[in-house]
Order: C-alpha cells, then structure tokens, then sequence
C-alpha cells in the first residue's frame, strides 16, 4: 500500500505541574496556571538541531542524546513549573546558599530528582524482571528470558501508570497532558488554534513518550535477546547481577533506535504500520486524560508561544516571575495584531486600556501590570485575532456618555451615529416624544431617554436586535418603549404622532456588502446593513410615511451613507426645511428634514 504521508509539526511537548511545556527549533515554552488563574509564561532560547555537531545529529546517537537530554529537561522543568505554586521567587534562605555555599539549591533538587528517578526505574525495569523471572521461572533459554522479563516490564509499566493516574495531582497531569496532544494535532490537521478546535482532536499522537517508553522496552528485548545469544554461542553464560549492568550499558543503544523508530513511524498514518503503533496509543488512554477548556487554553497559549518565538529571533525571553510594563505591553499586542493584518494602533491602545481601566494616554506609561492582568490582555487579544470585532470582544461600548452592551445581535455603534443621537437631543428643548426607528442596540433611544421629560419610542424588525435593545435599557435604568416593527407597520393603528423621527437605516448596497471588511461582512447582522440594490431602499420607505407620523413642525434625522445626503433630501423636498449635516471629516452625514 502507498505511504501516507502527513503534516508533522517541529514542536513537541511534555505536561507538567498545572501547565504544559512545548519546545520547538530554537525556542521552549512553559505555560503554567497560577493559583489566581492567570497564565504565567517562562521562555528560553536552546540550540537548534541543525546547529549542533554533525556527530550529534548522527541516527542513533541523537536518539542517545535526546533520550538523556529529555531526563534532565523533564525533571527540571516540572520543578520550574512548581515554582508557580509555592513561593515563587527564591527566599532568602536560597539566597544565603547560593552566596555563601555556592549552592543552587533548584539545581540540587533536580539533580537529586534525577538520581532517584533513574534508580527507581532501573530498579522497576531492569533489576525487579531479572529476578522475578529467575524466581519464577528458572533457567530457560536466552530468548525465553527476555521475552518473559519484557512481559514483565511492560506489566509494571502498566500497573505503574494506574497505580499513580489515581493521584489527583497526577492525574490533572495526565489531563494537560491530553491538552498538549491535542494541541498539537490541531495545528498538524491545519485548524486554527482554538479550544473549540483543539476539543474535537484526538489526544492520542504519535511522537508521544508514551508511545517511546513502549517501543523502549519492545526493543530491548530483540536487543538483550541477540546480545546475550552471541555470547551463549561462544560459551559465555552471565550470572543475574551481570546481565543488570549489561542491560544497563545497552540501554542508551536501546533508547537510539527506539528514537529512530518512533521518528520515522510518527510521519505516516499507512494501516500497515498500524499494529506497531496501537499498543503505544493504549498505553496513552491511560497516561492522558480529557483536558479541561481552561487546560487547553494553557496548551496553546505554551504552543503558540513557541511558534511566534521560533519565526522571530528578536523576541527576548522572560521567566515566570517577569513582569511588563503598560508599554511593553501595548507594544506587544500592537506587534501581534498587525502580524495579523489589524494594523491600527487605536486597537491595541483599546484593548490594553479598557482591560486594565486606565486612559489610552495611560497606556503609554512604565507602571507594572500584574499577571493577571496580562492574561485577560492576552486573552482579549486570542480573541479579536480570530477576527470578531473588538467591541463584540469586550462586550461593550460608550455612546454619547452612556455603556452600551454589543454582540452579534445588532450592529456596533460607530462615532458617526453619536453625531446623529447629539443632533436629535439638540432638539428637544422641552418636553417631546421621539420615536428610534431601527433601533438595534438600542444606543440612540437610550441616551435620549436619560432625558426624564422625553417620552421615547423604539421600534426594530429584528427580534434579536430588539432583545439587546431592552437589555440595554435596564442596565442604563431607563424607560423606552420597544414595538417590533417593519418601519411604521406597527404604528398604523396606534395613533401616535411624533416631535422628532430619528434613524440610522440599513444603507449598504446589497452588491456592496461583500467587499465590506471580513469583521464586519462576517460577523455583524447582514439585515442591518444591507439597504437594498442602490443602498436607499429603507429612506424611500421612510420618506413616504414619515410625515403621517409628525407633528407640525416636528423633524426627521437620518444618518446617510458617502454621497447618499443629496438623493435622500429630494425625498423630503415637500418638507419645509431640509439640511444636510457635516461630520468632523467634513463628510455629508446626517439629513435633517422639518415638516
């Protein structure tokens, strides 16, 4: 059958203590989740592989290298990421060794961790199979032997993993461990990096430990079984304690060529090679677990770290206990958003200020800003790049001095209709009753009626726009009346009339809305914005019955796309008064028409 070749990505990694290691070609990542739920970040630049001594990039000796390199990284990255979670930066007690002693005291207790740890596995896997065997078994040929102590290992190995996924600590281990498979599948499979994507991906991979640690102790047993049949032949016949240092002294060989294998086998998914993976994604049921949405969030912000910092060798690495200022920080969303084609600095300036309640002049300041802080900054930021408008990501917006909740419900409201919502109000010197025709959010009716003498009316075709608009008007604690309504539909038979109609209709061409930005055409509702084939479908409308609805002298107010002023005032010419309103860029914005 023909090889099925598929997408690896250069970046793997390892779960640790509430987080996730992810180390590419030049750069490794830890993500870890504090106790107050920020993620907090530690990076470092290593030696890219390519850079390294040819004699270190030889098969088998860089399985050696990477299997030894991998011990050390492991422990001591999973003490770094404790760290996070006891007192964070060393105490003086550290301190005084390392001044006085020359001791680093992080440095001890890896090495430590590292010493216990190969003696516990060498006495797990070598030393406990050698002699259980000969207990229960005897003597019985070289390959009986260690086709039995194999079984062996890989029953301890099992009752191992089960015997501590039933720790708690574990196995939220075991969790982000899922996280980090799953993960890095996403971005093999191509899909953008997301929670919602990286859920649906399976969380057994290829290249994991696991699977490594299975071909390990498959492979040792073809390699101790030809090691020790070669020396049968020539007589030789090693007593127990002997074939533990053999054993021993092999396993770097063993490690090489399980490395090789496990390489090779990860850059196809042919059904022929199945059967020699599939014990491996077994044992990885067990050694992962489903991860949390919050546990993958870990994964991909670790992930994602490593990817901007392998593309970029100017980015400058940080530990854990690193803190930026505001500036750094605006600097460092500005940097990614324009990356990502939003290339206005207002919006990192935005994010940045609205997150952490300053002034945008304030963001250009040196003061610190907690980790917390940084992680909603950081979150904020993930999700404006997937291209939903900034103000549906923070979730509100000010009009005219009042906070107005935004979502997909209904359009965002842009500072041209604050123009038209202040033109209105300078309207109304005395008691009046005003009537917002397509409402959506509800912005203009509501700052208008913080107004207690005005009496106001707000009408929408759009239940959805209609359901933000009441919210709106309880948060801001005032009192509109909302009538669902195709323009004046609903107010045929209501026997209303009204001192000022104000509008900001739907005025796109329906031709035009496709070459609109991506924020806008994707996410915002196409009802509010679509005005028909030439764009002024809704003022025809509005202009036919409009007059039935005020009162003498009252006063339409229609906010009007680019060069559409002129065409919509020939709709009011047998109004009394008809005038066109300017913007601040000196464009034709608002007609007004007095009856």
């Amino acid at each position: 059958m023909r090889e099925k070749k598929k997408k690896c990505a250069a970046i793997g990694g390892q779960a640790v203590m509430e987080g996730v290691m992810m180390r590419g070609v030049s750069s490794m990542a830890i993500s870890v989740r504090d106790e107050k739920g920020a993620i907090r970040t530690e990076t470092k630049r290593v030696t890219p592989q390519a850079k390294k001594n040819l004699f270190f990039r030889l098969p088998i000796v860089r399985g050696i290298i990477s299997f030894f390199s991998s011990l050390i990284m492991g422990i001591t990255v999973l003490m770094r990421s404790a760290e996070v979670f006891g007192e964070g930066e060393p105490t003086k007690f550290d301190k005084w060794l390392a001044e006085k002693l020359k001791v680093n005291v992080m440095g001890v207790v890896t090495t430590l961790s590292l010493v216990l740890g190969l003696a516990l596995a060498v006495f797990l896997f070598i030393w406990l199979p050698v002699n259980l065997r000969a207990w229960v078994f005897g003597d019985v040929s070289v390959w009986a032997k260690n086709f039995i102590e194999g079984g062996i290992k890989i029953l301890v190995f099992v009752l191992y993993i089960v015997f501590v996924s039933l720790i708690k600590d574990v196995k939220r281990t075991f969790m982000y461990h899922g996280a980090e498979h799953k993960t890095i599948t996403c971005y093999e499979k191509g899909l953008p990096l997301t929670v919602e994507n990286a859920k649906s991906c399976k969380r057994v991979h290829d290249r994991c430990g696991t699977t490594f640690i299975v071909f390990v102790l498959t492979v040792s047993i073809i390699v101790f079984a030809l090691f020790e049949s070669v020396l049968s032949v020539n007589g030789v016949i090693l007593p127990n304690y002997l074939r533990v240092l053999c054993k021993l002294a092999l396993l770097p060989l063993v490690a090489g060529v399980s490395y090789e294998l496990l390489k090779a086998l990860a850059k196809t998914d042919s059904p022929i090679v199945y059967p020699i993976k599939a014990p491996g994604f077994l044992l990885q049921l067990l050694t992962t677990k489903e991860p949390t949405d919050d546990m993958l969030e870990v994964a991909i912000t670790s992930f994602v770290t490593v990817m901007e910092m392998d593309a970029d060798q100017t980015i400058k690495t940080r530990g854990f206990f690193e803190n930026v200022s505001r500036k750094e920080l605006t600097e460092k969303v500005y940097k990614k958003l324009s990356e990502n084609g939003i290339t206005e600095r207002a919006e990192a300036e935005w994010i940045v200020s609205l997150t952490l309640k300053i002034s945008r002049s304030e963001t250009r300041g040196n003061e610190i800003v907690s980790f917390s802080d940084e992680y909603k900054v950081n979150k904020l930021v993930a999700e404006r790049l997937t291209g939903r408008p900034l103000w549906y990501c923070i979730g509100d917006v000010d009009f005219c001095g009042v906070k107005i909740k935004t979502d997909e419900r209904a359009l965002i409201p842009r500072p041209e209709t604050e123009l038209l919502c202040n033109t209105a109000l300078s309207c109304l010197s005395e008691t009046k009753t005003v009537l917002d025709l397509c409402t959506g959010s509800g912005a203009i009716a509501i700052r208008i009626a913080k107004n207690p003498s005005v009496k106001v009316f707000a009408s929408d075709i759009d239940k959805k726009a209609l359901s933000l608009a009441k919210e709106n008007a309880e948060i801001n604690n005032v009192s509109v009346t909302f009538i669902e309504s195709d323009l004046f539909d609903a107010f045929n038979n209501l026997n209303l009339k009204f001192d000022v109609i104000v509008s900001n209709p739907p005025y796109v061409k329906s031709g035009d809305i496709k070459s609109l930005q991506n924020e806008v055409k994707n996410f915002e509702p196409r009802i509010a914005l679509d005005g028909g084939e030439d764009g002024l479908s809704f003022y025809r409308r509005i202009a036919e019955k409009s007059a039935l609805f005020l009162k003498d002298g009252g006063a339409i107010l229609l906010e009007v796309g680019i060069d559409q002023a002129g065409e919509v005032c020939k709709m009011f010419a047998d109004y009394k008064k008809v005038e066109i309103i300017k913007d601040l860029e000196g464009i034709d914005r608002i007609v007004k028409a007095v009856l």
